[in-house]
């Protein structure tokens, strides 16, 4: 079934986000970074106003930037009254309130729209997606993927994380996942088979906690780091 805007539930989040969320220090920040399922992030948008190195891949970006201003303004009060529902799974510390939420994750699509254009003429944006991504190996320094990897585990098997993880390593020498919860809160099943799977590989898999909860319990990443130049399948 091919992929359709209808299906999108877009939902942004800003660069300090993602260095909370993935733990990225300055040194980080300077490398080239791919990050995969960014969607309405304006992640790639801020890191590029300030020089930085930022792919971002989505289908979504197959779109026009009306489109998705639309299914933004067509989504947006779902979202919100579903938080709002369920409240209590959440962690107001990093975001002390709901109408806060609402103006931090209205901001970043807005700023991520605003930049989609010229990002995309510029090759920032590419319509692309996991586990089959247009880049030779070693395009990148870090991989990042923010709220897709573990997140839909009901949806994508342990074979999918398996491959997806895989490609992003075959870009990069370093894969970062986040967060390690699914959809509902539970702790995904698939994170302890990939960290046996890549550890019988000599992948450095690892767990690791990080200086962002939002969703109760999602305060931790996982981090791959492979040793060789090459990605080997």
């Amino acid at each position: 079934m091919p992929f359709s805007i209808d299906s999108v539930v877009p939902w942004g989040r800003t660069m300090a986000e993602y260095q909370a969320m993935f733990d990225l220090l300055e040194s980080d920040l300077r490398q080239r970074i791919l990050g995969c399922g960014d969607g309405p992030a304006s992640f790639n948008a801020e890191m590029s106003a300030q020089g930085h190195v930022v792919i971002s891949v989505d289908p979504l970006y197959a779109f026009a930037a009306a489109v998705i201003e639309q299914r933004v303004e067509e989504t947006y009060d779902v979202v919100m009254e579903q938080v709002s529902r369920n409240r209590d799974d959440f962690v107001w510390t990093h975001v002390p309130s709901i109408p806060q939420l609402g103006r931090r994750r209205m901001g970043a699509m807005r700023r991520f729209l605003a930049d989609f254009p010229q990002g995309k003429a510029e090759g920032r944006y590419v319509d692309a997606s996991l586990p089959d991504l247009p880049f030779d190996d070693n395009a990148f320094d870090l991989a990042l993927s923010s709220h897709f990897l573990f997140l839909y585990s009901d949806q994508f098997d342990l074979a999918f994380h398996i491959s997806a993880l895989q490609e992003m390593l075959r870009v990069a020498p370093e894969a970062r996942a986040f967060p390690l919860l699914q959809i509902g809160g539970a702790p995904s099943p698939h994170v302890q088979g990939v960290v046996e799977v890549f550890t019988a590989q000599g992948v450095q898999a690892t767990v690791e906690p990080v200086p962002y909860e939002f969703l109760r319990g999602g305060n931790r990443m996982l981090r791959l780091r492979r040793s060789w130049q090459k990605w080997r399948r």
